[in-house]
């Protein structure tokens, strides 16, 4: 085997298994993880939310034994594959070993470490915006019309996963019309590849349509609840931080597509960023949205400073480079990482707050990171409504009703009565609820700071039986009823509640 295949695969090796240790056993699995694994039991074209993909992941973690292992393994893993593509981009551009450790380097630690840990669509989206850059690459090589169908198949799987990869085509269309790749739109292959990424993505399109358009209704909330606290300076901030060991290999790939002139036919990957990046600040997206615009500019940095620095005592300056992300990693990894417990992190508060971490969704700043505070009493939830299950007998006519997703994935998933279901009106729980079952009994979570005054004129017994307790946990004070004899058709309820919504 070379030299060069067995450092990538230890790289590749290394990528994978330092996902593991980035999170402390403190923590529970994350509030969008939960969703994203109980629609595998509910296969479709599409969610609420989300497009059809990482159902098809989450089927196969259920085939799997659904473990915490491979619910961390699948997020690393194209964290992996992703490290693959920036390693041959290096290759197509002939870049020395030496271009390819500084490349591999700043990817691996970067931002996406802590990308990397969760069970979301955002692995795979960085995957997907990589994988039709180095496809486009390819094509600008060769012309060769086979990788405009490779690029339509890569756009809709990466579609399919998550719509962000959308805003890659509003960049790299109009970058097109900037070079001399603009005669790609003269060519029938580029048109037919179109309609191959159409076909491709038509039963999520189709799905859409049979249901009204939900991610238009999801976007409006987004914005409404989300991004309308973005802060365009935070965001600019942000995409400093995501690679900051590896800043000196981005500003080099800035430099080398304007200066050398090895890197002038590829100049449309320059304007794509820009374009791209633009958009996002317009739109106040989350800061993250752009990861996946990064990847690919890391092997045009390295081999632009291994040229650069391949003489004399410049090389070691070029082994600095290669240490450089990981010390800055290192030094930051509490900021980054839930790799201190809720107390510890509590106790460095000012920190935290310094470098904005504890900032939430809500424009107002917590204890925890958001995300951290998201990975916390969802066991204890579970725990609770096990509790209250084992105490009713006739478990036939019992609804498990929460008031969001977080609350039913997360008891669906920790509760070890896996015969129960938990359900909700929030996200695409929504649309699972059995149509053929009556409901006499009901175990009720509630969101913090809600009685269940309004219960006691329907059920003839109302029992509170506790609440999340874990001061840091964004569910704190969530709490739970047993809800006895229905005076009412709960049925009717749900179908209200569900036009309603």
């Amino acid at each position: 085997m070379k030299k060069e295949t067995v450092i990538l695969c230890s790289l590749l090796l290394l990528k994978i298994v330092i996902q593991f240790f980035l999170i402390s056993g403190e923590y529970d699995l994350h509030r969008d993880e939960f969703l994203h694994l109980d629609q595998a039991k509910h296969l479709a074209w599409g969610y609420a939310s989300v497009p059809p993909f990482t159902s098809w992941n989450s089927w196969l973690i259920l085939q799997l034994g659904n473990g915490v292992f491979w619910v961390r393994f699948f997020p690393a893993l194209y964290g992996a594959l992703t490290l693959l593509l920036v390693w041959q981009i290096v290759v197509l551009l002939k870049g020395s070993l030496l271009s390819k450790l500084l490349a591999s380097s700043a990817f691996i630690f970067s931002s996406l470490l802590r990308t990397n840990i969760l069970y979301q669509p955002n692995s795979f989206d960085v995957f997907s915006w990589t994988l039709v850059f180095f496809l486009v690459i390819n094509y600008i090589q060769t012309y060769d019309k086979k990788w405009l169908y490779y690029m339509a198949f890569a756009f809709a799987i990466g579609f399919l996963n998550k719509y962000n990869i959308f805003f890659l085509l509003l960049g790299l269309l109009p970058s097109l019309l900037f070079t001399e790749h603009r005669k790609i739109f003269t060519k029938k292959d580029f048109y037919w590849s179109i309609g191959l990424a159409l076909l491709l993505i038509s039963p999520n399109l189709i799905w859409q349509f049979q249901n009204d358009f939900p991610v238009f209704k999801h976007l409006n909330q987004l914005a409404e609840l989300q991004l309308v606290n973005v802060n365009r300076k935070d965001f600019i901030k942000e995409q400093i931080q995501f690679f900051f060991g590896g800043l000196p290999v981005l500003i080099a790939a800035f430099w080398g597509f304007i200066r050398f002139p090895k890197f002038k036919s590829y100049r449309v990957l320059f304007y794509t960023f820009w374009i791209c990046l633009s958009l996002f600040i317009y739109f106040k997206a989350k800061a993250y949205y752009t990861l996946g615009l990064y990847p690919v500019l890391l092997p045009f940095g390295a081999v632009y400073l291994s040229e650069k620095l391949k003489n004399g005592w410049k090389k070691y300056l070029a082994y600095l480079l290669i240490l450089l992300p990981f010390l800055v990693m290192f030094t930051v990894r509490k900021a980054v990482f839930p790799i201190l417990s809720p107390t510890e992190i509590k106790a460095d508060a000012e920190f935290y707050k310094k470098l904005n971490l504890t900032r939430w969704e809500d424009g107002k700043d917590h204890d925890l990171p958001q995300d951290f505070a998201d990975m916390l009493g969802w066991k204890e939830l579970a725990a609770k409504v096990d509790s209250a299950f084992e105490s009713i007998p006739d478990k036939e006519h019992l609804l498990v009703y929460a008031s969001n997703y977080g609350q039913a994935g997360a008891i669906n998933y920790y509760s070890k009565h896996k015969e129960m279901a938990a359900l909700s009106m929030n996200a695409d729980y929504i649309n699972w609820f059995p149509k053929d079952k009556t409901y006499i009994n009901v175990i009720r979570i509630k969101d913090a700071g809600q009685d269940f005054e309004t219960e006691k004129a329907y059920f003839e017994e109302v029992i509170v039986i506790g609440e999340i307790e874990n001061e840091f946990a964004i569910e704190e004070g969530t709490s739970i009823a047993i809800l006895k004899n229905a005076k009412i058709d709960i049925n009717a309820i749900i179908e209200r509640d569900r036009a309603e919504r």
